[in-house]
């Protein structure tokens, strides 16, 4: 039976306003503590507010084209942080960007995607998706995490874990076109790959009129710019209170990271409740590789023009860190079906990572 597609809720209409309002109001009255408090709620409205616009996309233009916009309006929001930050704070945060995409894909492969296989499988006992899919953007996670993470740790050219001009300008052209053929297979060439075997329709709403997604992409536009503008007023906050508590400076990192992938995260979290753990996979494992193929190119660009240091190589611990959590997710997607075990391991995997994160 169709039905009329529901109106947008009020408060992702009302978030961006109130968000440009309390902006304007920092800037008029600069200094005032109750304001950056507000400037933390609004930004956190402001995200959530912009992925569900993104959804209402999402759902419109349909699979896989949806959990592609979500993850590059995710990326966009976490470009935006990074920037922002690491521009106005100077060379002493040349590691934000290592850190917060580091923290992406510990937090995807790990944290949403072992809860998205616990909640699944307590739910379910057994759930389906297509393997291929899978081991198809696990091959390019591994790739693009090895080769913007790990290698700049064992090139010469520069001393530490930097890379020289040229190398920089590589790896940003190399991971945005290894990024790019993986959208084109994702949606054009291969994308049964990235479809449910066995579709519910009983389990999708009615997709948004044409004029509900108009009004979501431009509300999603004015969501993006707010967060920009926000995170540059927040940024010296997050840095003071990380100091304060006496935590790492790569848990900068990881607040960006949590902040913009818990709208995304809660996404896919329902949809595996709902049995539908291949959109639940396509979100997850879509943003982690939007993470690495769109944030460190466009931040190679940004750092190239500005002339500041980038430094990229993560530390022994976190490489293998890094190496557990890609073996562990190719042996736990490989054989397209997941239980409670998988999502337990993974979660393990998650835990050991902020503990040692706060504890090196």
């Amino acid at each position: 039976m169709t039905t009329t597609s529901p109106a947008l809720p009020r408060w992702t209409i009302g978030m961006p306003i109130a968000a440009w309002i309390i902006l304007g109001a920092t800037y008029a009255l600069p200094g005032y503590g109750l304001l950056l408090a507000l400037v933390g709620v609004a930004l956190a409205g402001a995200v959530f507010a912009a992925v569900h616009h993104a959804e209402v996309v999402a759902h419109r233009v349909g699979e896989p084209f949806g959990t592609l916009v979500l993850a590059v309006a995710v990326t966009v929001i976490e470009v935006a942080l990074i920037v922002s930050v690491m521009l106005t704070s100077g060379p002493e945060k040349a590691g934000l960007a290592r850190d917060t995409v580091f923290a992406a894909v510990m937090i995807v492969c790990n944290g949403i995607v072992g809860i998205c296989l616990l909640v699944g499988g307590i739910r379910h006992r057994e759930q389906d998706f297509q393997a291929r899919g899978a081991a198809a953007t696990l091959a390019v996670l591994a790739s693009l995490s090895v080769l913007t993470l790990v290698m700049p740790n064992f090139t010469t050219t520069r001393e530490g874990p930097l890379l020289s001009s040229s190398q920089l300008a590589f790896a940003g052209i190399s991971s945005l076109v290894l990024y790019g053929v993986f959208v084109f297979v994702q949606t054009v060439r291969h994308r049964d790959y990235f479809l449910a075997a066995t579709p519910d329709e009983s389990v999708h709403a009615e997709p948004p009129s044409v004029a509900q997604a108009l009004l979501s992409a431009s509300l999603l536009l004015v969501c993006l710019v707010a967060v920009v503008l926000l995170a540059k007023l927040l940024s010296p906050t997050v840095e003071t209170a990380v100091k304060n508590i006496g935590a790492p400076p790569a848990v900068v990192g990881i607040v960006i990271a949590a902040l913009v992938l818990l709208p995304e995260g809660l996404a896919a979290i329902r949809a595996a409740r709902a049995d539908r753990l291949q959109n639940s996979l396509n979100l997850a494992l879509g943003s982690a590789l939007a993470s690495i193929g769109l944030t460190i190119p466009t931040v190679a660009c940004v750092f190239l023009w500005t002339g500041q240091p980038l430094v990229l190589g993560i530390d022994g611990k976190e490489m293998v860190m890094l190496l557990l959590t890609l073996i562990v997710g190719t042996l736990t997607l490989s054989s397209g079906r997941t239980t409670i075990l998988q999502g337990a391991v993974h979660l393990s995997l998650f835990a050991a990572y902020l503990f040692l994160s706060f504890a090196p």
